[in-house]
């Protein structure tokens, strides 16, 4: 999302290096590639420049440790100010009421409320034990109450189906009696949407509230919406007492801006980044972390996270069994690994939370990683089952027959057994306390086995 941002704000900080000490002359040209920078990731402009001259003011009135470079000095402003911008070490999203807790989702046509909604849910149940009850107030967009119930099932929460001609507000206040019968523990309300902000949609909102008496109203907004996500939120925040905001698509092409402006607009934080279409594609957000994201200073500590939740544990145990005891690595084992770092999102979602500085030196591009991947993964599964457990086997004929169902060239194939006979060599050095030998293999980037190498 914030590449193009992080692309200007890197070279703004390429600029800086070099200089003995900050100066008012150097600092003035760094505040004005910053600003552009902002501008052109379609930041409000009353936002930048609160921002702007926030950052002026502590880069020419702070003592700059000698030991700091003006770089250094000027990323580490920024990045505070940054983590200010998009709220600080918020509390982030609690359930602060009695059960049933009644969670509204507001926010125009195409933001990705329903997705959201069923994405929330199923965090809900997965992290916090709940038992949770979907239910969709848009009486007039054509089969989204059908999405709803089939995402719902998908996430393994209920949902309530209303009856037929009931008014959005009766639907949910019906639901929310059922939530309370059925010793539900939350609710959320799925509300309707508009292509743009209008006195019928905000009057149906506030009706849809007052029925429920929502504890928590989040404003869900599309991060490629730039300044129409500023205007949005500014009506919603009136009809609505927002709680918090949930920002959407951020795993496309979009600028940025709505995550730096949204939240100073409404006054409300960001509770959750949607980063995907699938139902675990939901993260919470935290200021820190993306403004590290932005200033090309990686987030390792999300990315830890995203191993711990997504990659099968018990696989990943058999696998240093195997390496420990000695015995061989095959094709299945490779097969293995390299569906899990698919399950991750690819090569691109781990470049995206790695520092500039380790990805620039790898030298790898995500778009090729990710293509590497599935070709590999194809040609894995062209073998047969003795070929992937003894991949010494494969003759030139072998390897003409697996290219052709795979869909590849005769030396792509080459390419993978080579690879995996590295692999192999630095597996087998584990055994008998060869952890330094592998360590080498990293020295200077990626292993050798690493997709896009």
């Amino acid at each position: 999302m914030f590449d193009q941002l992080t692309a200007r704000l890197t070279a703004t900080l390429e600029a800086l290096r070099g200089r003995g000490r900050i100066t008012e002359d150097n600092i003035a040209q760094a505040l004005r590639d910053t600003r552009v920078a902002l501008l052109e990731a379609d930041v409000a402009l009353p936002v930048v420049k609160s921002f702007i001259d926030s950052v002026k003011a502590k880069a020419l009135g702070a003592e700059v440790a000698s030991s700091l470079s003006p770089g250094q000095a000027f990323i580490g402003i920024l990045n505070e100010e940054l983590i200010a911008l998009m709220g600080g070490g918020g509390a982030g999203f609690t359930l602060r009421a009695a059960p049933p807790v009644v969670v509204l989702l507001a926010g125009l046509q195409g933001a990705g409320k329903t997705t959201t909604a069923a994405k929330l849910a199923r965090r809900l149940i997965e992290s916090e034990r709940k038992r949770v009850l979907l239910v969709s107030t848009d009486v007039r967009r054509p089969a989204a109450m059908l999405q709803l119930e089939r995402l719902a099932a998908q996430v393994h929460a209920e949902y309530f189906s209303p009856a037929a001609g009931a008014s959005p507000e009766a639907i949910a206040g019906a639901a929310l009696e059922r939530a309370r019968n059925g010793v539900f523990d939350v609710l959320i309300v799925d509300t309707a949407g508009r292509l743009h902000v209008d006195a019928e949609l905000m009057d149906e909102v506030r009706r849809i509230e007052a029925a429920v008496g929502a504890a928590e109203c989040l404003f869900v907004v599309d991060a490629m919406a730039g300044q129409d996500a500023v205007n949005a939120a500014r009506a919603f925040g009136a009809a609505l007492e927002l709680t918090g905001i949930i920002l959407t698509k951020a795993d496309g092409d979009a600028r940025g801006g709505a995550a730096l402006s949204v939240r100073q607009i409404t006054g409300k934080p960001i509770v959750f980044v949607g980063v995907g279409e699938k139902p675990e594609a939901l993260e919470p957000f935290d200021a820190a972390r993306m403004a590290s994201r932005i200033l090309g200073m990686g987030d390792v500590l999300s990315l830890v996270e995203q191993v711990h939740r997504q990659v099968d544990g018990e696989e990943a145990a058999r696998l240093a069994r195997k390496m420990v005891k000695g015995q061989g690595f095959s094709m299945v084992d490779l097969k293995s690994q390299l569906e899990q770092l698919q399950k991750m999102g690819g090569v691109g979602a781990l470049i995206d939370k790695l520092p500039g500085a380790v990805v620039k030196k790898g030298a790898v591009s995500a778009e090729q990683g990710d293509r590497d991947l599935r070709r590999q993964i194809a040609i894995i599964n062209s073998m047969t089952p003795k070929e992937r457990r003894t991949p010494g086997i494969i003759d030139g004929s072998r390897r003409r027959r697996i290219a052709a169902g795979s869909g590849v060239q005769v030396q792509d194939v080459n390419r993978l057994l080579k690879q995996f006979l590295e692999m192999q060599r630095v597996m087998k050095s584990m055994k008998g306390g060869g952890l330094r030998r592998l360590m080498g293999a990293f020295k200077g980037g990626l292993p050798p086995g690493f997709p896009g190498r």
